[in-house]
């Protein structure tokens, strides 16, 4: 446990410092807290003179008894009957990472404890990404750069579909991360398709694009671009069917969860070369040494990497300090997650 050089009950700007505990991995710790966050940290919570640690197990059970808000991040254990019985007067878990899915649990629920997420700071690096893969996918930079650095000409140039400029992008799931994508690509000159079963059509029209059945938008996009929560209803939702109605010359972006499609039937369309793919995310992750995928021209694959990562992971460091912070000034979390709909959420 490192010293925070911090102890006793406080008062901050007239508020009361909460007592908190901070559970992660050494390099989530490491990666999210900097020398502002942790300054934060110190002057809105009451840590005890106790750092990180990646299991409460390793803090004192008398500390654990009194402690109200739970700081977690990657590397956090599930919070079981175990964890919630040790901190009885816990009220508070801010998460400064995305899904909560490894940690929460119903018992939470049951419990009254607040639960929130630091997924919609998450979501910007995610939507960047997916927005510049957009790009390179009209523009077929992936596919031809093989070729131009073999001939080392600018006749190396893909002849047809190489823009973006009045094409058609599909949104499957109009999420967080969804709706900013959608937003990034209003100035690009394209058209946008949205599909979710659970979106508002009002909602998806104000964001500058066209709500749609999923099978529809596969028939018309050039590109699609996943972004729905792994679930069992949505697991190999992009089947051989499905993908097959993508139109030919057609690009599959995933930057959400591998499960979402199969995995054969889109290594068969890779391989035929009628599709092609920018796969951040994978079933299973990483491929296989053996996957064809690995050496294909048309399929670009990143180890996981649209997320936050270093500097970026202090964003959602920051958003879950402001949840410990609206907590200790009284006030209503900031991104709660409903943990009655744990089983569709990301």
């Amino acid at each position: 446990m490192k010293s925070t050089g911090t102890s006793g009950q406080g008062e901050v700007a007239g508020h009361r410092q909460p007592r908190t505990a901070v559970v992660m991995n050494e390099h989530a710790w490491s990666n999210g807290f900097g020398a502002v966050q942790q300054q934060r940290l110190r002057a809105v919570a009451d840590l005890g003179g106790y750092g990180c640690v990646s299991s409460p197990d390793q803090l004192p059970k008398d500390w654990l008894q009194v402690v109200e808000v739970l700081i977690t991040g990657w590397g956090a254990p599930q919070l079981t009957h175990h964890v919630l019985d040790a901190t009885p007067r816990l009220r508070l878990v801010a998460h400064a990472a995305g899904s909560v899915k490894a940690i929460a649990t119903p018992e939470c629920l049951d419990r009254g404890i607040i639960v929130t997420s630091a997924a919609a700071a998450n979501a910007i690096p995610v939507a960047e990404f997916t927005f510049a893969a957009v790009i390179m996918a009209a523009k077929r930079v992936f596919s031809t750069i093989e070729t131009f650095r073999a001939q080392r000409t600018t006749k190396t140039r893909p002849t047809a579909l190489a823009s973006a400029y009045g094409r058609t992008v599909g949104i499957i799931g109009f999420s967080r991360i969804g709706r900013r994508v959608v937003a990034l690509l209003r100035n690009l000159g394209v058209n946008v398709l949205v599909a979710d079963p659970y979106a508002d059509r009002h909602d998806v029209h104000d964001a500058g694009a066209a709500l749609v059945e999923l099978d529809d938008l596969l028939r018309r996009a050039d590109i699609v671009s996943v972004h729905a929560p792994a679930t069992p209803a949505t697991r190999h939702m992009l089947d051989a069917e499905r993908l097959a109605l993508i139109p030919d010359a057609g690009t599959v972006i995933n930057t959400a969860r591998g499960s979402l499609i199969e995995p054969a039937a889109l290594e068969r369309e890779c391989v035929s070369g009628r599709l092609s793919a920018i796969l951040d995310v994978t079933e299973p992750e990483p491929l296989p040494p053996g996957s064809p995928l690995w050496d294909l021209p048309n399929v670009t694959l990143t180890p996981h990497l649209a997320g936050a990562q270093t500097t970026e992971v202090r964003r959602l460091a920051d958003a879950a300090l402001d949840e410990l912070a609206a907590f200790a000034r009284g006030e209503a979390p900031v991104h709660p997650v409903p943990l009655d709909e744990l089983d569709r959420l990301a």
